[in-house]
């Protein structure tokens, strides 16, 4: 499998990659949000060198009880972060020599506006978070050879889904990527462009998020890079009863396992040092 990106391309078999976030913002679920671009870009610095393959930046909270800040704004956040990004990386050194580096810059957004100014930013891979409803988003990425993200949800983004019910959620899933897949490729958008993310807690109950992980491995009919969003999520908390995402690291370890033995090539954390590890020490035993 080949996943290709503006000037380089990914190939698995491999180890597993890890995707840091950084949170450009001040209303992130997990607490670790900056306005501050200094800081976002040292947490930044300090992902790349715990071992993080791509740094998703994010500079608007995914969170249903806030509302969207201004494309204008969103596209400053990222603007000034992205700027400097080039120049603290190099100043940065890979964790080991199995490490993509440097990391893939990822716009964690979904707005077209925001992604047409951000794409000839550096950014490599469109996170979207809104489910592809049309196609404008793989047309920018396509144009601009990035990569796409489509992520499994229902409805718009920003707002909650919360009695959303599935007789059969993967199901459904399948259903709903093999046609994003296909608005993607006719919006010119080759398939070694898309990466597919399951959208754990995305209108998705408990028991919901625990049959995509059990489940997961159905998503490898697809041939595409499978990536599972798995930090300190509320499933996690529903199920530990630890109602503050900080408190949810350990449980986020247990969740890169299930994701990795069922065939996900990547996993989305806070925490890179103890992702990193995980990850490669259970690629070492499936060695």
């Amino acid at each position: 499998m080949i996943w290709k990106l503006p000037h380089r391309e990914i190939r698995f078999p491999r180890r597993p990659l890890v995707m840091g976030i950084v949170n450009v913002n001040d209303d992130s679920f997990s607490g670790d949000g900056t306005l501050d671009i200094d800081a976002a870009l040292a947490q930044a610095k300090t992902a790349a060198e715990s071992g993080a393959d791509v740094i998703d930046i994010g500079a608007e909270s995914a969170r249903t009880n806030r509302a969207a800040v201004a494309v204008e704004e969103e596209v400053r956040r990222f603007s000034e972060f992205l700027r400097r990004w080039p120049e603290t990386v190099a100043a940065a050194m890979p964790k080991d020599s199995a490490q993509v580096w440097p990391p893939v810059v990822s716009a964690n957004t979904w707005r077209p506006e925001v992604v047409a100014a951000v794409l000839p930013c550096g950014v490599e891979l469109v996170n979207d978070m809104g489910g592809l409803p049309e196609d404008r988003n793989a047309r920018l990425c396509a144009a601009h050879g990035a990569s796409l993200l489509i992520m499994h949800t229902v409805g718009e983004p920003k707002v909650p889904h919360l009695h959303q019910q599935w007789d059969d959620v993967t199901g459904a899933m399948e259903r709903f990527f093999a046609e994003k897949i296909d608005l993607a490729e006719k919006a010119g958008l080759a398939d070694e462009r898309i990466v597919l993310d399951p959208g754990i807690d995305f209108a998705k109950q408990r028991d919901d998020n625990l049959t995509v992980y059990r489940e997961l491995e159905r998503l490898q009919r697809f041939g595409r890079p499978i990536l599972v969003p798995v930090s300190r999520k509320t499933v996690i908390g529903e199920v530990l009863d630890l109602p503050e995402p900080k408190d949810r690291d350990a449980g986020t370890i247990g969740c890169i396992a299930a994701a990795l033995r069922r065939g996900a090539q990547m996993v989305r954390v806070h925490q890179v040092d103890a992702a990193w590890q995980a990850v490669k020490v259970l690629d070492a035993l499936e060695r």
